[in-house]
């Protein structure tokens, strides 16, 4: 869902006014979705993260995905901010 919503913001609004931050936001979101769960299949595959994180409930695991979303959210801010009308994006 969070893609359509930056296919829409390109391909069909061109990023103009809110669109711009619409995809900038979604892109972020997407991505930091796909991180969440490399982070949790890192915990379950590797066996030094599994010792710390065997049901993925323990402080290790939740202190990682914290310290990811705080990372993520910092991106987005400055995604946010940073994608002002007339910068090109490459």
């Amino acid at each position: 869902m969070v893609l359509a919503g930056v296919i829409v913001a390109d391909y069909v609004k061109h990023l103009a006014g809110g669109w711009r931050t619409t995809y900038a936001v979604g892109v972020v979101l997407a991505t930091y979705l796909n991180v969440f769960v490399l982070v949790a299949q890192l915990f379950k595959r590797i066996p030094v993260l599994f010792l710390l994180a065997p049901t993925q409930s323990e402080p290790p695991f939740a202190l990682t995905q914290v310290l990811v979303l705080a990372l993520f959210v910092w991106l987005g801010v400055g995604a946010v901010k940073g994608f002002r009308a007339g910068r090109s994006v490459l």
